[in-house]
């Protein structure tokens, strides 16, 4: 049975756009993710990509957000919990957000290239995913999405400059 998604408090938006600028001074593409209990709002793992430091294409902020909330509660599946994100999962997330069981994804900004939530695949709508969280969009969705276009502003710069 599909729960209602409720309002986000800001301190989870917060962290999660505060792990995504963490990303970015990393030069890793600036995504936080942040897993909380869906009753409660505890936070229970808080991560950001890490592909280029671990050199893991796997190591999305969701992936990671995952991995840390499973092994601290030593389950399997999230139930019960829910995922807040700073841009909307891809493929591959989208499916591990479902392998995951979470209750709700809540995201900011659309991904138009990559996002397979309303875009592409739309893997949530698919009649074979076996998991269909609730999803809420474009939560402060401008600020997330600017940290992502001045991340690869500066990315095209660098690449510009060393054509020189």
């Amino acid at each position: 049975m599909q729960k209602t998604p409720v309002a986000l408090p800001d301190e989870i938006v917060e962290l999660a756009i505060q792990k995504a600028q963490e990303a970015f001074t990393m030069d890793e593409i600036p995504v936080g993710a942040v897993i909380f209990n869906t009753k409660t709002f505890e936070v229970v793992s808080a991560a950001h990509n890490e592909t280029v430091q671990k050199y893991d294409p796997l190591a999305h902020a969701e992936i990671v957000a995952i991995r840390q909330a499973c092994q601290k509660l030593n389950v399997k599946q999230l139930v019960g919990y829910s995922i807040f994100t700073t841009l909307e999962p891809c493929v591959m997330c989208a499916g591990a957000i479902g392998w995951a069981r979470l209750d709700n994804v809540y995201f900011g900004a659309s991904d138009p290239k990559t996002g397979a939530v309303d875009q592409g695949a739309q893997v949530f709508i698919h009649p074979q995913t076996h998991h269909k969280p609730n999803v809420v969009r474009g939560i402060r969705a401008e600020e997330c999405g600017a940290l992502m276009t001045k991340f690869f502003k500066a990315k095209r710069l660098q690449q510009k400059e060393k054509k020189k």
